[in-house]
């Protein structure tokens, strides 16, 4: 287990969201950030997990609390891990490195996506293998295929497959950034640039980010334009069963599949023989007018959990919040933009630190409620029934 480390300078996760807002460029921040259109379910995510309440117990013999986790086969140290992010080295260079290598020393999973800014390969060497990958679907099967086969060569456990991204979410803030596909470049970003001048050092240092995953795929020398056009061309975020299927067939490790928001579709997975499921609206980046992630979790885990691994993301921004999901039945939580916060706003050390906050909140409230195990968390649950 890795020694906690913790930076008391930024005690919450708030704090590294403002540090990181003052560290980096606008439309980097916004693009981490923001949700679609007016952010209504961006806010209700975290809003409406905060109306989850626990019961302590503290008459009750306690003797220790542990936040090991056995999830598919592998004991984690914490019930909690990194989600996929896209473009993370826009928001600070290098940072899918950063948080894999972190997530890997304390023993918790990070999922790499495919369109984020570093490899299968090099994330999968940094972590031994213990890498998770999820698939943004190609519209054609034979580059599909082409990058199951590289998942599987570097021996990576589980394949999240995304079901939430039928088309590209419609958000204010990156079309006014150029950060919409196509993407382009503004003066007024190229000042933004300048007025962060250690971001840009890093930037330098690093090279400008880029689709490393799918670099073999891509002709060479595009420029914006021309990378718009061919993501989307090159890729169809609608998936069915037609298309779940084979990808079962094809993998042999366990299989997750990410945006689930109702029971329909988590019978679906089931009957499919999916081993897991997200629970996720994509960070309130896709659909302003659905549900917050807790209820239908809620639901989803009561009618399902014996059938199914449930876990959730989008929202979580503390231990506290962890707890609280644990509590309404996931088996496992993962967070995106909390981490992203802490590597913009602590660089090289941010992954260590967002991950030893996280351990020492949910430590807290674990000894706090009396919860010994984080199977039991659901007995601290209080029913708004």
């Amino acid at each position: 287990m890795k020694e906690i480390k913790f930076n008391s300078k930024y005690p919450s996760i708030e704090d590294l969201r403002e540090r990181a807002k003052k560290r980096i460029p606008k439309f980097a921040f916004e693009y981490l950030d923001g949700g679609c259109n007016e952010d209504v379910n961006l806010h209700k995510n975290t809003a409406e997990i905060r109306e989850v309440e626990l019961l302590p117990y503290y008459l009750s013999k306690h003797t220790a609390s542990t936040m090991k986790t056995e999830l598919f086969g592998h004991t984690y140290d914490a019930p909690f891990g990194i989600a996929p992010v896209g473009l993370q080295g826009l928001m600070w260079p290098n940072s899918p490195e950063i948080l894999a290598k972190a997530a890997f020393e304390h023993n918790v999973p990070f999922v790499l996506s495919t369109v984020t800014t570093s490899s299968i390969e090099r994330i999968a060497e940094i972590t031994e293998g213990q890498a998770w990958f999820q698939l943004y679907h190609p519209a054609e099967n034979k580059l599909r295929d082409d990058i199951l086969k590289r998942a599987e060569a570097v021996e990576c456990p589980v394949l999240v497959i995304l079901c939430d991204v039928p088309t590209f979410g419609f958000r204010p803030r990156d079309i006014r950034n150029g950060l919409a596909m196509p993407p382009k470049m503004s003066a007024k970003n190229i000042l933004q640039v300048l007025g962060k001048p250690n971001w840009a050092m890093q930037t330098l240092l690093h090279g400008q980010p880029n689709f490393e995953t799918l670099k073999p795929y891509m002709p060479k020398n595009l420029d914006l334009k021309q990378l718009g056009k061919f993501m989307d061309q090159t890729f169809s975020g609608r998936l069915n069963e037609e298309k779940i299927a084979p990808i079962r067939d094809m993998w042999k490790g366990k299989i997750v599949l990410k945006g689930v928001a109702n029971e329909a579709d988590a019978e679906k997975a089931i009957k499919l023989g999916l081993d897991g499921i997200i629970v996720s609206n994509h960070g309130g980046r896709q659909l302003d007018a659905g549900e917050s992630t807790i209820r239908p979790l809620t639901r989803i885990a009561k009618g399902y959990g014996d059938k199914i691994k449930v876990m959730m993301d989008s929202g979580l921004r503390s231990g506290p919040d962890i707890a609280r999901t644990l509590a309404s039945g996931a088996d496992f939580t993962f967070m995106g933009r909390s981490f992203m916060y802490g590597v913009s706003a602590m660089g090289s050390k941010g992954g260590d630190h967002t991950i030893s906050l996280l351990k020492i909140q949910l430590q807290q409230i674990m000894e706090q409620i009396c919860c010994e195990d984080v199977i039991d968390f659901p007995n601290h649950l209080i029913s708004k029934e």
